[in-house]
């Protein structure tokens, strides 16, 4: 197996082109076969490259989704802040399909979110408000306020 590991590295190193590549063909008597190179049979390379294809696609399927999710999150945010559209948000969402939604934590912040605002903005939420202020302290801030005003006037003018 430790052959198999450094045969791999040597490999994509030699791929890269930091040398020593002509040399060793030279020693395996020229032999150009990607399997027998990395000490596989033809039926093992063929496997193992069906097998990192198959990872590349389901990790960039799934970086996809990602981005979709991120770009839809971001699309919400700005309908509800009403900033304006981005096209590539928006063609990130389409690229992914229909199946793109917000994680579910997510959706249950915003629909709170949007429920306490409806609630704020309704008649009833503004009753509501009214009568969780405190009307002794909007007294005193009124009175304090007229106290001030007076106070400034009787400054400016000497009549009264």
């Amino acid at each position: 197996m430790a052959f198999f590991v450094k045969n791999m590295i040597s490999n994509q190193v030699k791929n890269l082109g930091f040398g020593g590549g002509t040399e060793e063909k030279k020693e395996e008597g020229g032999t150009s076969d990607p399997a027998a190179a990395q000490g596989m049979t033809r039926e093992e390379y063929e496997e193992y490259q069906k097998q990192m294809i198959e990872e590349k696609m389901e990790r960039d399927a799934a970086f996809t989704q990602k981005k979709a999710e991120r770009a839809c999150l971001r699309v919400h945010l700005r309908e509800k802040y009403r900033l304006p559209k981005s096209e590539m948000d928006e063609t990130q969402v389409q690229l992914a399909g229909d199946d793109v939604d917000l994680p579910e934590d997510l959706r249950k912040m915003v629909d709170e979110d949007q429920e306490e605002e409806e609630d704020k903005d309704s008649i009833l939420g503004q009753l509501q408000n009214l009568q969780n202020m405190d009307l002794d302290t909007i007294k005193e801030k009124a009175q304090a306020t007229f106290t001030e005003i007076k106070q400034s006037a009787e400054q400016k003018c000497s009549v009264m």
